[in-house]
């Protein structure tokens, strides 16, 4: 990315350089498009279950920049000698029920052969510049919300591994094709300005970036994150993705852990598919009052810390 050209536009309100959800360009005053894309390889068996799964996990980015989303096209790699097309079409539904859910309409896309299977889709949302959220948008003072538990990066790996109990795997496969429709309203309502989606680069690693780009610290308090049932077990056997090393060694020099269990670093490292929204509320009974909002609808959220002065750290506690 280094040797591009940086693009600059008075219209492009969000571009590549601060590493954020989308992409944004403002056709007025009062309207601006949503632009991402977004694909995965399988995290589960079932091939309906994967559609839904990486529809939803690429349509959050519209979510985590405060808009809604308007239409799709289907991303598809496809091992035709391999995988039948009935199969294919199962994948193609999932992803139609997602986005009948979210309400959005997904009109084409493009196929390739490729002997790895990859589903996702390049989505088209609308917000107001004025309700934006971006994740330079964190404000000292600002309590910070979660609204998805964490530890789905140990849950798949451990399917492949056939270490997991159906029900952690339900309770996973519910958070993942939970949309963050509801998430982003309730952030707006609760006046944030400051906001991501918590998917490859883990909790650690998007909240970092969001350190950064806000200019501000983060302290975290561990024993408020969420994680799902069965995910610490399954990491303390070793079900532990590769990127997670990586993410690690992404946010290595922003890190503070303090005296916390190095398992609990490494899910808060963990990589997240179709993870939840984190944002930032400018009082503690606001941050609350979010919670409880998301919580009486079926979410899993918590209120996880506070950003103040800095320039990019982030305080585990």
């Amino acid at each position: 990315m280094g040797r591009l050209t940086p693009t600059t536009h008075p219209d492009l309100l969000v571009g590549a350089a601060s590493g954020d959800d989308a992409a944004v360009w403002r056709l007025d005053d009062d309207r601006a498009l949503i632009a991402t894309a977004d694909f995965i390889t399988p995290v589960v068996d079932d091939a309906r279950t994967w559609g839904r799964v990486a529809a939803a996990n690429a349509v959050s980015d519209v979510y985590a920049m405060g808009g809604r989303p308007l239409l799709a096209l289907n991303l598809v790699a496809w091992n035709t000698e391999a995988l039948s097309s009935d199969l294919l079409s199962e994948v193609l539904l999932g992803g139609e029920d997602i986005a009948r859910e979210a309400g959005f309409v997904v009109a084409g896309g493009h196929t390739i052969d490729d002997p790895e299977p990859k589903y996702g889709m390049a989505v088209i949302g609308e917000v107001h510049p004025d309700r934006l959220l971006t994740n330079a948008g964190l404000r000292p003072g600002d309590h910070l919300v979660l609204t998805k538990p964490l530890g789905i990066g140990v849950i798949t790996t451990a399917v492949k591994r056939g270490m997991v109990s159906d029900s952690v795997l339900q309770t996973a496969l519910d958070s993942m094709t939970r949309l963050n429709a509801e998430a982003a309203q309730v952030a707006l309502d609760a006046g944030a300005t400051g906001a991501t989606d918590v998917t490859g680069f883990g909790l650690l690693g998007h909240l970092g970036r969001m350190a950064a780009e806000s200019g501000v610290d983060v302290e975290v308090t561990v024993a408020d994150v969420p994680l799902i049932d069965g995910a610490y077990d399954l990491a303390e056997k070793g079900a532990v993705p590769g990127g997670t090393g990586r993410n690690m060694k992404f946010i290595a020099d922003s890190l503070d852990t303090g005296d916390t269990d190095d398992l609990l670093v490494t899910l808060l490292a963990d990589a997240q598919t179709s993870g939840g929204l984190v944002f930032g509320v400018g009082t503690k009974e606001a941050a609350d009052a979010a919670v409880a909002t998301l919580e009486s609808t079926g979410h899993r959220a918590s209120r996880i810390g506070l950003a103040g002065d800095g320039t990019g750290l982030i305080l585990l506690r």
